[in-house]
């Protein structure tokens, strides 16, 4: 499936909001508080913590209001009821009644946030352009991280599995052709032949042409997964990538990207199962007494395709890769 850019164009879009935030709010004038005029509030009630109930003449609506209020609880006491020379023995406070806007006529309460008279687009701009470029911001690195780590350290752990099989396929077929030759070194295929030789010789033709060129396939491949895993180590992980250097990180994309390749290929041709199924070939020795039967009986039929065998063997250069041998398969 396709990558689609959605984050990024969610970034895009969050950094425009923010220019333009910032052009508006350069460009307009900032807003003005509400306008608000002093007037004198006749204390009804009041508690020790400010909490009170005031009256005052409201000249808009033609009438004396009473609502709750918050009273400054720190004014001098000559101020509060009932030291207050008020008829009524209320005290004394001060406020602000708002003269323009839907709230003319209305008290500004001490202890909320000063009202404009228009708002301020340009902050509301800005304040959306930083919020997308979160967004933008946080849900790319979140939808980046399995994908740059989990999906690349999966690659390159299913790479190493493709190496590891090429490995042992080609470590099985150097040891039969070395069983060969340190057998024909005690003996030669003669009229009473070294049993050993002949075992060994015998697992070669049942595995058949096949099982070299599938060894040598794999000692290709292994060779070149070899280098690429080298490569691609520091995107096996996020330790590992913060522990490598811009150069390797680029080294390590390429790496990963030759992999994915290599990969591909070799499961349209099979090379994994192929490998494990010259191994399994390969390993039909291991029951020395009853391979020994069946190589004897091979051999009295047709010493002669032995022999040629044993000729092509002792002509042959294998190699087997460092570290495949049959050690810690389980």
């Amino acid at each position: 499936m396709r990558h689609r850019p959605f984050f990024r164009w969610v970034l895009t879009a969050g950094f425009v909001l923010f220019a333009c935030g910032v052009g508006i709010s350069v460009v307009q004038p900032g807003p003005e508080p509400v306008a608000t005029r002093q007037i004198d509030l006749a204390v009804v009630e009041e508690k020790p913590d400010g909490a009170c109930r005031v009256r005052w003449s409201d000249p808009y609506a033609k009438r004396t209001r009473e609502e709750p209020y918050h009273c400054d609880p720190t004014r001098s006491s000559l101020l509060k009821a009932p030291n207050y020379s008020d008829s009524r023995g209320y005290g004394w406070e001060s406020g602000f009644m708002y003269t323009e806007g839907p709230d003319q006529g209305d008290l500004e309460d001490p202890e909320d946030e000063p009202r404009f008279e228009n708002g301020d687009p340009g902050g509301v701009v800005l304040g959306l352009g930083i919020l997308i470029v979160a967004v933008g911001l946080v849900g790319g690195n979140l939808r980046a991280l399995p994908r740059v780590l989990g999906v690349e350290a999966r690659l390159v752990r299913r790479a190493a599995a493709l190496a590891e099989a090429a490995g042992w396929a080609t470590g099985d077929y150097a040891r039969v052709v070395e069983a060969v030759r340190e057998a024909g070194a005690r003996g030669e295929l003669g009229a009473t032949p070294d049993p050993e030789l002949v075992r060994a010789l015998w697992v070669l033709r049942e595995a058949g042409p096949q099982a070299r060129q599938s060894a040598e396939a794999a000692r290709e491949l292994a060779d070149r997964l070899a280098v690429l895993l080298e490569q691609a180590a520091p995107a096996a992980g996020l330790r590992n990538r913060l522990q490598a250097g811009p150069a390797a990180r680029d080294a390590a994309e390429a790496a990963v990207a030759e992999l994915r390749r290599v990969l591909a290929d070799a499961e349209r041709e099979g090379l994994r199962e192929r490998f494990a199924q010259t191994s399994v070939d390969l390993l039909r020795g291991q029951d020395a007494q009853r391979a020994a039967l069946a190589a004897g009986t091979d051999f009295e039929r047709d010493p002669e395709a032995y022999r040629r065998l044993f000729e092509e063997v002792a002509a042959r250069e294998v190699k087997a890769l460092p570290g495949s041998g049959r050690r810690g398969r389980g």
